[in-house]
């Protein structure tokens, strides 16, 4: 006799990636059910109010892509307002832009140098490192850019960030970094960008509007009771935590943040500051009223200070951490993933990989449901 299931689809996290398959199987007339562990909907892109200032509160997120049906259906959802990243670095009090770009190279070799001067510089400091094929990220920054902007602005914040040296992590982390011989500080080289007007809450609360939505709800705590519920489960949360860990832990690192509300106009000149010499504990400032030109002259302001640091079970895992260990440890669980019949494995955490917030819309679009 065939089982009767409550639910078209159970999905775990609401997140980008679940809210969005939430939505999709919604509107084709799927009965869906969302389980959430935290006390809040949205994942890592959940914002809240201090005062008029909307907040990022797991870390800035800027929503770019050149793909244009992503951006389209987002948009679709809720108005977007336009934003281009350009962070600034600060190594022991002096300024630098970023991405990598002829203002940065003016800034530290002189305001006079040109495009080919700087292109020069960094092949003169490429070749006296002896460096012919990157085997890691330290070998891979300093073929990119040099010496120079590696030791001042890549070295102390990369190794913060992934509690490595860098000659121990592997060169594609870096790779993805655009370095650009013209004096453009937008750090994506992206078609569209922007961040939806009153935060990521108002498009997350679209996408699952007139969906049930159970948070405080741990699905691994309680699969026994929800499994049978729905005819199939899409997943996104951690792919060993799935399995019980029975083939070890995979490694994450994590984020502590820091808020503090100030009774000034503003703190720093850029939504996010990064701080890239070693000594200075915390990666970066981030002051969330720059992400909206419409709150810049409020009174007050709100700045987070972003605390990298190992992730234990009881924290919340952001980053996976590419070495080899780990990625043939991810290997393996997707064959066990690949093997559950009732169960799709999709998201930065449930395939282990590191995902923009565009990747992720994008395989979400791509389900087959």
């Amino acid at each position: 006799m065939k089982q009767t299931h409550t639910y078209d689809y159970l999905i775990v996290g609401s997140g980008l990636f679940g809210a969005v398959a939430a939505y999709r199987a919604n509107k084709l007339g799927h009965k869906v059910l969302v389980v959430e562990r935290r006390s809040h909907v949205g994942g890592n892109v959940r914002c809240e109010m201090c005062g008029e200032i909307v907040v990022h509160k797991y870390g800035p997120h800027i929503f770019h892509t050149s793909n244009r049906e992503v951006w389209e259906f987002v948009t679709s959802l809720t108005p977007f307002h336009p934003y281009i990243n350009s962070p600034i670095a600060n190594y022991n009090g002096e300024l630098f832009n970023l991405p990598f770009n002829l203002n940065t190279f003016r800034q530290l070799w002189g305001e006079d140098i040109t495009a080919d001067e700087a292109r020069n510089i960094i092949e003169q400091q490429r070749r006296q490192s002896g460096i012919t094929e990157p085997r890691n990220l330290e070998e891979q920054a300093i073929a990119m850019v040099g010496q120079d902007i590696y030791e001042k602005l890549i070295k102390g914040y990369t190794e913060k960030q992934w509690g490595r040296p860098c000659s121990e992590l592997p060169a594609e982390i870096i790779r993805r970094l655009p370095v650009r011989f013209t004096a453009d500080n937008n750090y994506f080289n992206d078609t569209y960008q922007g961040i939806p007007d009153g935060g990521y809450n108002v498009l997350i609360d679209r996408l699952l509007e007139g969906i049930e939505v159970r948070t405080d709800c741990d699905f691994i705590a309680e699969r026994n009771v929800l499994m049978p519920l729905a005819e199939k489960i899409i997943y996104t949360g951690e792919i060993d935590r799935y399995f019980d860990y029975r083939l070890g832990r995979l490694e994450y690192r994590s984020l502590r943040f820091e808020d503090e509300r100030l009774a000034q106009k503003s703190f720093q000149s850029a939504a996010v500051v990064n701080y890239t010499d070693s000594t200075t504990p915390f990666t970066r400032i981030i002051e969330h009223k720059h992400f909206d030109s419409r709150s810049r002259d409020l009174p007050y302001t709100l700045i987070t200070r972003e605390y990298p640091l190992e992730w234990r079970a009881e924290g919340e895992p952001y980053y996976p951490i590419n070495n080899s260990r780990n990625a043939e440890l991810a290997d393996a669980y997707r064959q066990l993933a690949a093997a559950e019949e009732r169960v799709i494995f999709g998201g930065r955490l449930a395939e282990y990989r590191y995902y923009d917030m565009h990747h992720v819309v994008e395989k979400a679009l791509s389900l087959e449901l």
